[in-house]
């Protein structure tokens, strides 16, 4: 019972140097990340706003009918099998 008392204190010992350890990586992961990236403010990361592009009309007619042609082309060939 001795042997396992101290094998628990020393996992014990072991997850705090662990976590201490990771506390550390943390901090440093933090202060070289806010170095690096342009645009941020005081640790936050500002979002940039992209116009999304508009089809016309005419051109989502040309991609359903070209969807639908390879749709039909699939069927026919996975009726065959």
């Amino acid at each position: 019972m001795l042997n396992l008392t101290e094998v628990v204190r020393q996992l014990k010992t072991e997850r705090a140097q662990a976590q201490g350890q990771l506390e550390q990586l943390d901090a440093a992961l933090k202060v070289l990340g806010s170095l690096g990236t342009v645009g941020r403010r005081f640790g936050r990361e500002r979002t940039v706003t992209r116009k999304r592009r508009t089809m016309s009309a005419a051109a989502r007619k040309r991609i359903a009918a070209a969807q639908r042609a390879r749709w039909a082309k699939w069927k026919a060939v996975n009726r065959r099998k």
